[in-house]
């Protein structure tokens, strides 16, 4: 099938050898590439039960049939492992231009297993991978990393395209339990511990370089539909918004959506949000767009700090989500501080949403004396003090690496903990946008906003928020059209440019395969069942999927509710229009 490389490279880290395998067609008609692939090769090689760390548990990085050529929004790659903050699936995306150099290698998927002795640096090219000694780079920050990485071990064969790197920080080295992966030095695959696993496998970078492109089914209709597609989309109202304000937007309609999470989820409002919104970021600082390879949606941040004591930092962000993780949620005002956290996070190597999140419930739980740890709401200096003590597993921070459900149990706070199944959710309120309830419960990997991005259409008006009935059956079709996209790596802005109707035209260039909407919707729906079979492998129960009861208990100050029944009614949809039974356990393989 055009379109893909049928190629698999298995590492083994421990016997420091590889092997290309062979993908036959049947099987990427089944599920394509991406998370499709790699969720399929999890399902078959990962051992049940096997602990995160272990080096039986497998890593996958993976790109699809839309990367590297050129389609819009398709620099993107995934990675996929057994999770050692949640213990169930892990997935993280990525975009920049690294995806390009991870493509050329001419790997429908990478997978790693085993251990290495020492720090390994795997220089990964057409022909395989070389093995090299890593160890001058252990202990070094991702920017420093990344850098070193590519100037040592590119092969710079001839003909090769440009080199690219994926690194950890000293987070993953040290096993931080939501340390990420970083690549194009502000590009993460953020959630869930990835880099934790890379270090677990003494892997500190992977390199990538290669001369390899996918052969498309019709190379001139692929050119032609990506130049009618820019021309037609390029001043879409909601592509302008992106390249104008980038994900710092969100921030305004939040906080007057009463959805925006602040003072540790107890507020859906904050009075300091001009504060930190994005029209105040861009007036007070130098902000540009900065795009990914093939991109005209140009969502980053490039920003050079122009005031207080970070004055001269530059970086690229925050996104909305470290502003409401280290802003509302820990009240930290000013603008600057919050940019030098994401900073410093990045440096380091940990996900803003945990450490922010993480912060805050300590916070909360010192104003309610409940613990004696010296923080406090709208300190920024405090929270930088514990993001370093959790990367280098210091004192407290030894503690906090561990996750959100080992710091709740070690000082009692499980009442007070905000989380499904071990990861802390995204700035979006559900007991205002109750659509976001039930993508936090549903969600494989946890209380997750990126397998709906359901805020979308309750924000836009397409169905109200505080709407039950008929929630799941719109929530399903987002889901599944962004499995789609997992599958084919496309960036999660597109959603409202390929709809559906696109997807299956566009398909159709690359790969030559004729599907129909119906047919790409029932591969969707294997792709989601496949993800809920590898957890329910791994132990998860119905009782997982429930949010955390202070959403039930507590309403906000402004109104907003979401109550159990409200959330079980959307659960028991949800589970029925995917073929489960009502424990969510898919009745048919």
């Amino acid at each position: 099938m055009h379109g893909f490389y049928n190629r698999i490279l298995t590492i083994d880290l421990s016997a420091r050898s590889f092997d290309i395998e062979n993908i036959p067609d049947e099987i990427l008609a089944e599920c394509f590439g991406g998370k499709g692939l790699a969720t399929r090769l999890l399902l078959d090689r990962n051992p049940q039960g096997v602990e995160p760390f272990a080096p039986e548990n497998n890593f996958i990085i993976a790109t699809g049939p839309f990367c590297g050529g050129r389609l819009w929004g398709g620099s993107r790659f995934g990675v996929y492992t057994k999770s050692p903050l949640t213990g169930y699936y892990a997935e993280s995306y990525s975009g920049g231009k690294v995806p390009e150099s991870i493509d050329s290698t001419g790997f429908d998927a990478i997978v790693l297993h085993g251990k290495s002795e020492r720090p390994t640096v795997l220089s990964i090219h057409p022909d395989g991978v070389d093995f090299c000694d890593g160890t001058e780079l252990w202990g070094l920050e991702t920017f420093l990393a990344e850098e070193e990485a590519v100037k040592r071990f590119a092969p710079n064969k001839e003909g090769f395209g440009k080199p690219g790197a994926i690194v950890i920080g000293p987070a993953g080295e040290n096993l931080v339990k939501f340390a990420i992966i970083a690549n194009d030095k502000w590009r993460c695959a953020g959630r869930t511990g990835v880099g934790a696993v890379l270090g677990s496998k003494r892997v500190k970078a992977l390199v990538f370089q290669g001369d390899r492109k996918r052969e498309y089914s019709d190379p001139d209709g692929v050119a032609e539909y990506a130049k009618a597609f820019s021309k037609t989309n390029f001043d879409q109202p909601g592509v302008k918004a992106y390249r104008k304000l980038g994900t710092t937007m969100m921030v305004s309609l939040m906080n007057h959506a009463g959805a925006l999470p602040t003072k540790y989820w107890s507020q859906g409002t904050w009075e300091h949000a001009e504060s930190i919104n994005g029209e105040t970021y861009h007036e007070e600082h130098k902000v540009t767009p900065h795009a990914c390879a093939k991109c005209f949606m140009a969502c980053g941040r490039l920003t050079t700090i122009s005031k207080g004591r970070r004055k001269g930092l530059e970086l690229e962000g925050p996104e909305y989500e470290t502003i409401y993780s280290f802003g509302s949620l820990c009240m930290i005002k000013e603008m600057e501080e919050v940019a030098y956290l994401n900073d410093l996070c990045d440096r380091i190597g940990i996900d803003t949403i945990t450490a922010g999140n993480l912060c805050a419930l300590l916070m909360e739980a010192k104003e309610q004396g409940r613990i004696e740890y010296e923080i406090e709401y709208g300190n920024a200096d405090q929270v930088i003090e514990l993001i370093e003590k959790i990367g280098s597993r210091s004192e407290i921070g030894n503690v906090l690496a561990d996750g959100i459900i080992a710091v709740s149990e070690k000082f009692g706070l499980e009442d007070l903990a905000i989380h499904v199944k071990g990861l802390e959710p995204a700035g979006y309120d559900p007991r205002t946008l109750k659509g976001m309830g039930l993508t936090f419960g549903t969600a494989p990997r946890g209380a997750c906003h990126l397998r709906t991005t359901f805020y979308k259409p309750e924000l836009a008006g397409l169905i109200a928020p505080d709407q039950i009935e008929n929630k799941a059956e719109m929530l399903i079709d987002y889901e599944d059209r962004l499995n789609i996209f997992d599958t084919l790596t496309l960036c999660r802005f597109y959603r409202d440019l390929y709809s559906w109707e696109e997807l299956v035209k566009i398909l159709e260039l690359v790969t030559g395969s004729e599907r129909n909407e119906q047919e790409l919707r029932t591969i969707a729906a294997k792709i989601a069942t496949m993800t809920r079979q590898f957890n329910i492998r791994e132990g998860l129960k119905a009782k997982d999927d429930r949010l955390p009861g202070r959403f039930h208990k507590e309403a906000l100050p402004e109104g907003g509710t979401i109550t159990e029944a409200d959330m079980e009614y959307m659960l028991q949809d949800y589970y029925e229009l995917r073929g489960w039974n009502d424990q969510g356990v898919p009745i048919t393989e």
